[in-house]
């Protein structure tokens, strides 16, 4: 089965990691330092392996809780999830010389001769957005989703292919207009984890309800594990679930979480950046 959610989430953060690899990669060719080229390598597969580690201690370690400890640690894995998903939103969007801001870092540490440096920079870039990958495709799934491995694949693979393109080509890719569109898929899918968090936390007893079921949408389950579309647990429903965050009997507290998530964060994303300058 293939999850969009999962495809999404691996194939912004892949490309993030491949533009910020690609960009030094092209400014060592530039300035006659293809001689450090190894030691990126050498930092990207060491950024790989931590997010493989960590998917693996995911998989094996932090799993198989039940009852109240289960619903502490998917909520706020949820929360957390959610949390980095807008710094890493907001931080994009403020990031409008990241390419000279990664140059300048590539010019001390080649200047100085620092090839360590330049290994340090690869690995926490690309490390970074291996463990943001990791941690929100167990959200995701936490959340009532799926994150089937092939998705999440391919996701990788259609980056790299991308980067590849961006950085061997001349034509020009907008790379804006995706940034903007998958951001605020991103905000909805943040919203959600925020909503499905604080459900879990509120099974624990952690929130109160104050009213259990705001409404009630979900169609009616005729046979058992048999779901209609729209169902939150149906082909539709987990799907819109997932992504964007759809309950069909959400409690006051989950419905005020997402909707005050939704026009904070939409506010925030939408607005201008001041670029005002100083006058003498």
């Amino acid at each position: 089965m293939f999850s969009f959610t999962s495809f999404i989430i691996t194939f912004r953060e892949s490309l993030e990691a491949a533009l910020i690899v690609g960009i030094i990669l092209a400014y060592l060719k530039h300035t006659k330092a293809t001689k450090y080229n190894n030691i990126v390598y050498l930092g990207m597969g060491a950024g790989i392996t931590v997010a493989v580690i960590l998917a693996y201690v995911f998989e094996n370690y932090l799993g198989g809780f039940t009852g109240r400890t289960e619903e502490l640690f998917e909520g706020f894995i949820m929360l957390t999830a959610a949390l980095l998903v807008s710094f890493m939103i907001f931080w994009m969007k403020q990031q409008k010389e990241l390419a000279s801001k990664i140059k300048q870092q590539v010019d001390v540490h080649v200047e100085k001769n620092h090839p360590w440096g330049l290994f340090m920079l690869t690995w926490l870039s690309v490390g970074r957005e291996g463990i943001e990958t990791v941690l929100f495709l167990n959200a995701a799934e936490f959340a009532g989703g799926s994150s089937p491995f092939w998705s999440g694949i391919l996701g990788v693979v259609v980056a790299i292919i991308l980067g590849y393109i961006i950085f061997t080509t001349t034509k020009k890719i907008p790379l804006k207009h995706f940034f903007n569109a998958t951001s605020m898929l991103l905000i909805f899918f943040a919203a959600g984890l925020i909503a499905h968090g604080v459900h879990e936390l509120q099974e624990a007893a952690l929130i109160p309800f104050i009213i259990e079921e705001l409404w009630n949408i979900n169609p009616a389950v005729i046979t058992e594990g048999v779901y209609p579309m729209m169902h939150e647990n149906g082909t539709i429903g987990s799907f819109l679930k997932a992504l964007l965050g759809y309950n069909g009997n959400p409690s006051l507290i989950e419905f005020t979480s997402y909707l005050m998530y939704l026009i904070a964060a939409g506010y925030v994303f939408l607005r201008p950046i001041k670029t005002g300058s100083k006058t003498q």
